[in-house]
């Protein structure tokens, strides 16, 4: 059968491509016929969302993606910044990015979780990088859901599983539960690596002539449809979708990443892309695009690892460790043996042409013949009608706080802030030798061989994206900043993971363009362009009546910094006793949306904290530079639960107790203690009077709030209310017991 005599599809088969009826009539158009099954299946996978962003593209223009550092920006396989020169003196890069794998996860925790990690890897190596770090972020629905404690499990064995057996370190990331998950999960992967500047790669094909080589695993039935399965609602029937999540196997991965590695280091390969989303359609379909050129395949040569395969299984299979190159003439033998050597397929299936076409042949038959236009640049592009959402009315009523120190243990025992332990353990973060600390405001990882060091580290607040999307995307991108800022690194780029619902639905494309909004002012004003990331919508679930459940919007920010000198990256712990603690950085005792007034009050009302860039900036300006002069011991930024939970943390970290003293700030002791203002740090110093001349030498806020030592945290109150103390050992057996409780071990951990 040629693509001249296909049969008619059906409205029907249409449909189950996830195609709606007016872009199969723009499908006819661009071939100037019908399509066979093969080229619907390929405009299916090309068109979803999770591949053509078509509702989201016209408004991620708005980011800012330029930066001098910045070497490639969004639109390649991850981002590349400049960190300066290695350990032999030549230019160094720094690339990363971070992507979703939400509705495999929910359907099969483990694998959907592994080869997340896994696609996530591919892009980084595709680009000539070595990975020297994994981070995550995790969002479950509520602990007490019947599935909630099977998807922790899943998921967090699923990224051990696979990032321990490949040797990169996991070394940070963020676990959230809200009811808003209970039917979506979230698992955003993110992947930093360091490449020379001169051993950089890109996607984009050229040479008319030159092979197409196909090199990893070989191609099974997994994960077919996975794109479109990803940019659809979940309904009941979630279950029934297990064989479009693929497989992985990271003793693969690895065999692949060296593989690919000792390749890059010749001069052979004129262009490379991994296999992700869309396997082998998108690969090729980029690839070719980008180049401008055409692409023809022989079908016949693709390496399958199951009888009967078809083209359109081929083509949109997911199957994991693969990749696609293009190579130089004559090179063929020199690759085919060092992929041989390391145990992996290589075939050459195909050619570079200069039609700008997609030709597929199988035996001896044209069975696929597209125009690549319209697969790529001229897919789809929507600009749907949104609503914003009205920022919430100023808190009301505001309660009090009756007893610091019984609320102080209450959230450190909440899922919002207690311990990752039990995720952590799981994870190998010291596999390199190279991670310099985990577990603190940002993960410090050495570039190899030098006294550099690459902070790096995931954020987002989606309660506060839900109630202001405009404020959340403001605070997600600050917040990230401050992290990086709170362990000495200067703050360079970022990556983003946009997690959204229905964009269908006016109002989620409202919290769309909200929190897009907020997040370009962020980027500019704190100097961190986005240089790479992933939109994933319709993030919700279907119930029978067809009303939507969406998840909270979730923007999720990885950022990338860079230190100097890695000895003199700070950390929470606090280090001795004796050492005065300083609050700095404007407060304003904002108990909107905090984690106090949700989990000690059960309400969640009034507007997020507002996000000052011009503070924020000149905060995290000041707190680097203290932290290079060696003159403050300890730093912490100020976030979830306000300044109490953050010197709880500090203390648990130093094993060092505290004596602070609360003000009667604005009429509200909760405020000063639980509010949770943007743009603070705690830090202790054991030079104060230096500390002090720098500072007042500023204009920026800071107030002397406490003293390390002894073995529990002493609050002294101003006002009616009575002094207070909690021993450390009470806010230790708090923090570390609900993950043990939720995952049924049997002691909490000591």
């Amino acid at each position: 059968m040629t693509v001249l005599d296909a049969p008619a599809i059906s409205p029907e088969i249409v449909a189950e491509h996830g195609l709606a009826p007016d872009e199969y009539q723009r499908i006819l158009h661009a071939l100037g016929r019908e399509p066979n099954l093969v080229e619907l299946g390929i405009f299916s996978v090309m068109w979803s969302e999770h591949c053509s962003y078509k509702s989201s593209r016209i408004h991620l223009k708005k980011l800012p993606t330029e930066a001098p550092w910045v070497i490639c920006g969004p639109g390649e396989n991850a981002g590349v910044i400049d960190i300066g020169a290695g350990p032999d003196g030549k230019p160094q890069a720094a690339i990363f990015k971070m992507e979703s794998h939400n509705h495999p996860s929910y359907i099969e925790p483990y694998q959907g979780a592994a080869t997340g990690v896994g696609g996530i890897l591919r892009d980084v190596f595709t680009m000539g990088a070595r990975p020297i770090a994994n981070l995550n972020a995790l969002r479950f629905g509520r602990p007490d859901h019947p599935k909630t404690r099977h998807l922790v499990a899943g998921v967090v064995a699923g990224i051990g599983g696979y990032g321990n057996c490949v040797g990169v370190p996991t070394v940070g990331g963020e676990v959230n539960f809200d009811a808003a998950y209970d039917g979506n999960i979230l698992v955003n992967a993110m992947t930093v690596g360091v490449a020379d500047q001169d051993k950089i790669f890109y996607s984009a094909a050229s040479g008319i002539g030159n092979s197409i080589v196909y090199v990893g695993s070989k191609t099974g039935r997994d994960g077919i449809h996975g794109a479109t399965m990803a940019s659809a609602n979940f309904s009941e029937d979630s279950e029934e979708k297990r064989p479009t999540v693929q497989v992985g196997d990271p003793f693969t991965e690895k065999l692949l990443i060296e593989a690919c590695l000792e390749l890059m280091a010749s001069d052979a390969i004129v262009a490379i892309q991994d296999m992700g989303a869309a396997g082998l359609t998108s690969s090729s379909v980029e690839m070719a695009s980008k180049g401008g050129v055409g692409i023809r395949l022989d079908m016949n040569t693709v390496p399958c690892r199951e009888e009967g395969m078809t083209p359109y299984e081929m083509m949109l299979s997911e199957s994991q460790e693969r990749m696609l190159m293009v190579l130089k003439p004559g090179r063929e033998a020199e690759a085919e043996a060092i992929f041989r050597k390391w145990e992996l397929d290589f075939a050459v299936i195909g050619e570079v042409t200069d039609t700008g076409h997609m030709v597929l042949e199988w035996n001896g038959e044209v069975v696929c013949d597209i125009p690549l236009g319209p697969l790529a640049d001229d897919a789809p592009l929507y600009e749907r009608p949104y609503v914003r959402t009205e920022p919430p009315a100023p808190l009301a009523d505001i309660p009090e706080s009756t007893d610091i120190a019984a609320d102080l243990l209450k959230l450190m025992a909440s899922p919002a802030i207690a311990s990752r332990r039990w995720i952590w353990e799981q994870y190998d973060s010291q596999v390199g030798a190279d991670t310099v600390q985990t577990g603190g405001d940002a993960a410090v990882v050495r570039v190899h061989r030098t006294k550099k060091a690459l902070a790096m580290t995931t954020d987002c607040t989606p309660r506060y994206c839900y109630a202001d999307p405009y404020e959340g995307g403001k605070q997600a991108v600050a917040e990230a900043y401050r992290n990086l800022c709170a362990v000495g690194a200067k703050p360079l780029a970022i990556t983003n993971c946009l997690n959204f619902g229905n964009p269908q639905r006016p109002e989620i494309m409202g919290q769309i363009v909200g929190c897009l909004e907020g997040m370009s002012e962020a980027c500019i004003a704190l100097d961190m362009p986005i240089v790479s990331g992933n939109v994933s919508l319709y993030n919700e679930t279907k119930a029978d009546d067809g009303t939507g459940s969406a998840i909270l919007p979730t923007p999720a920010i990885g950022a990338v910094g860079v230190l100097e000198d890695w000895e003199k990256s700070s950390t929470i712990a606090f280090k001795a006793e004796g050492e005065e603690i300083f609050l700095i950085g404007r407060s304003r005792c904002h108990l909107g949306q905090t984690l106090w007034l949700r989990e000690i009050h059960k309400r969640t009302e009034g507007p997020p904290p507002p996000v000052g860039l011009k503070d924020e900036r000149k905060v995290g300006d000041a707190i680097r530079q203290l932290i290079s002069e060696g003159m403050v011991t300890a730093v912490h930024d100020v976030s979830d639960g306000g300044l109490a939970v953050a010197i709880a943390e500090m203390a648990l970290a130093g094993d060092i107790g505290a004596d602070c003293l609360i003000c009667d700030f604005e009429d509200s002791f909760a405020g000063f203690a639980f509010g949770e203002h943007q743009g603070r740090y705690v830090v202790t110093t054991a030079r104060r009077d230096d500390l002090l001349d720098r500072l007042r030498a500023t204009d920026i806020e800071f107030s002397l709030v406490g003293e390390t030592g002894g073995d529990r945290i002493q609050w002294h109150c101003e006002g009616d209310i009575p002094d207070t103390s909690v021993p450390l050992a009470d806010l230790r057996a708090a923090h570390e017991g609900f993950f043990p409780a939720l995952m049924g071990a049997d002691a909490v951990l000591a």
